[in-house]
Order: C-alpha cells, then structure tokens, then sequence
C-alpha cells in the first residue's frame, strides 16, 4: 500500500460515485471497446483496464488506489484481468468501479492455447472420476460424491445447505468439482457429512422437512456439476454470527464467527478467508488468515478442531473504513465469511528440518496454525523458530502464550524485536535487516532442509524476501 493524499480514502472514493458526476467521460452510453480502441487509453490522464470482458476508466480512481498509480498503470490500455487476479483477486471490483464501465469488449475468434488444450484434456480425464448419485429413504436425502481421490479429507470438502439451496465443493488441487443445486422440497438446517477417506467417496446427508417422496433432487445452478480452475468459480460467501469479541492487545482483538448449521468448512493451514460487509452501500472485502482460539501447549496429539467456530485476530485500525465496521459489530449481528484460498501446501513443511517463521505485526496471525501444525504433526522436525518483530511491546500478540510454548517444547524458540522500544526493553531491537538476519536465521545442520515462511506488510515483507 502507499500513502494517499488526505480526502482521497475508500470512503471519499464511495461519495465520489454517489455524487452523480460522470466518471466515464461517455455521459452514461456504454460502448463496444475493440481492442485497437482500448490501447489508445494508456495514459495516466486517459487510463482503460479491461477486466474479465468489461471495461473501465479508472481515471478518476488513480489517486484513491490504495496500491498507488503505478500499479493501475501497469494494466493501462490492457487486458488486466491476469494482474488483477495476482494481486487482488478477493476486490469485489464491479461494486466498486461500476460508475467507472465504459462498455464490454468486442469478442474476437481466438484458437485455443496449448494450456487450454491441456486444461480441456484434464477437465475430461477428471469427468471419468468425478460424479455424483442421490438416494432417500422416508426421512434422509443421502447425495453422494464420488471422486476416486485417494486421502479425501474435510479440509477438502465444502458443504453449504440453506434456503433449499444445496452446493458440495470437492477441492482438487488447483481445481474443485461442484455439486450446486435447488433443492426439490425443504430440509432442516442439520447436515451431516461422513467421507470415506481411502476410496474417496463423499456422503452429505440431509433431513427431509416432510416425509415425502421426492421425484427428483433439485434444480441445478448454473456451476452444477462441473469441473474447473477454482479462480474461476468466484468466491462463496455464507452468513457467520459474530459469537465473542476479546481483546488480545491494546488495538487487536480477536472474532469468533459461527458457522451456519448447515455449512461444513474447515480451513487449512496457510490459507485463508475473505470477509465482506457493505459500507455505506458499496460491498467491501477483505482477507484474514483464521488462527486458534489460543496456543495449544500439549502436543500429545492434534487438537479437534470443532469444526464451528472460526477465529480471526484483527488489528482495528483508527482511520480504517473496514476494521472499524467490523469493531462496531454487535455480539449477535451477521458478516459473510467466504470459502477458503490460498496455495500454501503442507507438504512444504512436512519434507524440512528447519522451519523458520519471520513475522511484522498481525503477519502473526497465518505462523498460529502453521506452528500448531509443525510441532503436533511434522516428526522430521528439529527446530522451529520464530522472529517476531513489532514496533512495542504492547503490539507483541499473545507473548505470554509464545513464551510458555518456548518453555514447553524444546524444539520452538522465539526471538521478539522491537523497533520503537521503551527505554527498560532488554531485548534486541530494529528492524528486519540481514544484519539482523543473519544472526538469527540459521540451520540446526550443515545441510538441513529450511524453510522460511514470512507474512507481515508489504514493505517489511518485501526487504524480508530480499
């Protein structure tokens, strides 16, 4: 992110496309854009993006880019959508740019590229193993998913019933097949999934509402038994009730949402959620990593995870438009929690010897599960350490927590620095440096196998990688 003028933040951006004022320079027309006509506007004081076949001025929006103007520029004139997608995949852009769309653009016939080919090939070979049946009995509607995936488990299953709409999403990877359908006649909210891990057969079972024989299982939506890349599935997102708001640091607390009855979900390690709300009309949507409700210090074996619960540590910012809506939650209200992303693998961690956490700040949260993970479930490991940096000692999140943990597992040690220490600080302080660095990172081997996960801001994590 880069400083912004003053006047210039999210929610001066929302008046401004209240304010009625045409933002197109087109008076309201919407035009077909060929793609000769698109790269004429590649300027930053006449600037079009196309993304997914619409295209914008986003002109008048270079200055409110939290991301600054360079990096709108980089689309200028362009087919964006690929960009857009690496950065900022989660911004619900059509909200947001909507009084910005000049028009779509003008198809043209194009062959299909050898990735294409291949994709098509794939998507073929996955039909011959994915499929689905459903089954009833007097009171139970039984849909079963047959996927042939060897290790099938729940992090791989999503499953969402409400308002008679059913949709099973199997996780494949890159890729997720998607059972989504109107159900015929009503069930109740509870919803059981069982899966059969070995042969990769997946039950979701329903409670009819009335005993009676159903001639068919629904309609089917429009992703309805299909195969494809998850980026294109868009995001799902399902009401969470906000249950307890506790405060973890003088400005970080933490959330625990529940889940609606009928929605199974468990997130994996190193992924993480978006959450949306709509502020002053305008759908906002932001990304958080879940973390436990606290630091599990017994590691006989892996916790249960209750699979209702998600708990989010979030710093409330004094100036920010969408941590100050969600501060201002009641115990009660509802906030969407989409699906989970992300293409953080565990294998990673499995395979290393050496795991080695940098973190800034709430760059915490994603290092919680990833250390419960490692040191519950990861045997090859000797030694994780993390490097936690904050500008105080008020900022250090959960520092007792990380401190008993260090005490309690021989294998975890952690290192706190400070950037803005109080004068009684005995610890090292600055910030992250090779210098610092290099004294720090190192292997418990000659050769061990490291590494090296680190989430924080940009800028800090930028100079980390460096």
């Amino acid at each position: 992110q880069v400083p912004l003028k003053p006047g210039r933040s999210l929610m001066d951006w929302i008046r401004l496309t209240k304010s009625g004022k045409d933002l197109t320079g087109l008076k309201g027309r919407l035009i077909e854009v060929t793609e000769d006509e698109l790269s004429k506007h590649n300027k930053k004081e006449d600037c079009w993006i196309c993304i997914r076949g619409f295209v914008y001025n986003v002109t008048p929006y270079m200055e409110y880019h939290p991301g600054g103007e360079d990096e709108l520029m980089k689309a200028a004139g362009t087919d964006g959508t690929d960009l857009f997608d690496q950065v900022h995949r989660w911004v619900n852009y059509e909200s947001m740019l909507k009084e910005c769309l000049v028009g779509r653009m003008a198809a043209k016939p194009i062959a299909a590229p050898k990735g294409e080919l291949k994709y098509i090939f794939f998507s073929l070979l996955y039909f011959l193993f994915y499929s689905y049946d459903w089954f009833q009995t007097d009171s139970l509607i039984t849909v079963v998913i047959y996927t042939k995936q060897k290790d099938m488990n729940a992090e791989l299953v999503i499953v969402d019933c409400q308002d008679k709409q059913l949709r099973g999403e199997i996780i494949m990877d890159d890729y997720s097949y998607l059972v989504e359908v109107d159900l015929d006649h009503a069930v109740s909210e509870d919803v059981a999934v069982n899966i059969a891990e070995k042969v990769g057969k997946v039950e979701i079972i329903l409670n009819k509402k009335d005993n009676i024989h159903w001639k068919m299982l629904g309609q089917p939506w429009e992703g309805h038994n299909t195969f494809i890349k998850r980026t294109d599935r868009g995001l799902f997102f399902r009401k969470c009730k906000l249950v307890s708001k506790t405060e973890v640091t003088h400005d970080t607390k933490l959330f625990c949402l529940m889940l609606p009855k009928g929605t199974h979900l468990c997130v994996p390690t190193g992924q993480h959620v978006y959450l949306k709300q709509t502020i002053a009309g305008t759908e906002v949507v932001k990304p958080y990593t879940p973390v436990l409700p606290f630091l599990p210090l017994d590691f006989q074996e892996p916790p249960h995870h209750d699979g209702v619960h998600i708990y989010l540590m979030v710093k409330i910012y004094s100036h920010g438009l969408f941590t100050q809506a969600l501060d201002h939650l009641q115990i009660g209200d509802y906030i969407s929690v989409s699906n989970p992303e992300g293409n953080f693998k565990k294998s990673q961690v499995q395979t290393s010897e050496d795991l080695l956490l940098l973190a800034g700040g709430t760059g915490f949260t994603p290092m919680v599960k990833l250390l419960n993970f490692a040191l519950t479930e990861v045997s090859c490991l000797r030694r994780v350490k993390l490097i936690f940096f904050n500008k105080t000692e008020d900022d250090i999140l959960w520092r007792n927590q990380l401190e008993q943990l260090a005490l309690k597992d021989e294998r975890f040690e952690v290192q706190f620095i400070l950037s803005q220490p109080s004068k009684d600080w005995v610890g090292k302080q600055g910030k992250i440096s090779s210098s610092l660095l290099s004294e720090f990172v190192k292997r418990s081997r000659k050769d061990s196998k490291v590494l090296i996960c680190i989430c924080g801001p940009v800028p800090f994590t930028e100079q980390g990688v460096q």
